[in-house]
């Protein structure tokens, strides 16, 4: 990837030091707080940023719940979608990721800070434990992210059907819902360009509990494409 190699020849002087302490920070996640984490991986990001020709544009912050124990649900682009929601998000968040993803450099060590749970989207039993953990992290006052088509579109700013499964710690929890439109998010690391490149994150209007309450989570998955697509379509 093109992007990434220019990234890290951009950053040649800060690269060395902070995979290191990446590296220590992962080892050891216990050891920090969820903000210290976010803090941390955000300057790491924002310096691949602007090494990489990449703009980060955010509408909707204020759209974010005040208080602690939501979940994001963005539509999944590529690769670089995590570090888009790293730069955008104000508050710290921990995810659920594909276990494929679990051995790819960087990525690897940015989910053990996130402290990330692993789907295994073969082993049912585990994806049942892990909707239950996530729920109590919820409970807990932890953000979530979640990207409920389970797998990266191929066809850029066009998104695949949201799993109902994907939204049942929510709706277990009764925490609000944020849905969360990603434009471009395909192109820094899923293209061959490396021209300057500006990746929108779109925080919109959330759900809370009393807003979805009588959907079912097919109904409440399909409501969340449904408003993502709307802000695409706006805009692109």
């Amino acid at each position: 990837m093109k992007r990434i190699l220019m990234m890290v020849l951009r950053n040649w002087y800060y690269v060395p030091f902070k995979w290191i302490k990446l590296c220590w920070y992962a080892a050891h996640a216990d050891r920090y707080t969820d903000y210290e984490h976010f803090v941390f991986l955000r300057d790491i990001v924002r310096h691949a940023n602007r090494g990489g020709n990449v703009n980060i544009k955010v509408t909707g912050q204020e759209n974010i719940p005040e208080k602690d124990g939501f979940m994001y649900f963005p539509n999944h682009q590529g690769l670089y979608d995590m570090l888009a929601m790293l730069e955008a998000s104000p508050r710290p968040f921990s995810a659920v990721a594909k276990k494929e993803i679990k051995d790819i450099p960087f990525l690897k060590q940015v989910l053990a800070c996130l402290r990330a749970f692993l789907l295994d989207r073969e082993d049912v039993r585990q994806a049942v434990q892990v909707i239950a953990n996530v729920t109590k992290e919820v409970e807990k006052g932890r953000n979530y992210l979640i990207f409920a088509e389970g797998t990266r579109s191929k066809e850029g700013n066009r998104t695949q059907d949201f799993k109902s499964g994907s939204f049942k710690a929510a709706t277990r929890a009764k925490c609000p819902v944020v849905p969360v439109a990603l434009i471009d998010s395909f192109k820094p690391f899923d293209t061959k360009t490396i021209d300057p490149v500006t990746v929108e994150v779109h925080f919109l209007k959330p759900l809370y509990y009393e807003d979805y309450k009588d959907m079912k989570t097919k109904e409440l998955a399909a409501y969340v494409r449904e408003k993502i697509d709307e802000k695409i379509a706006g805009k692109v």
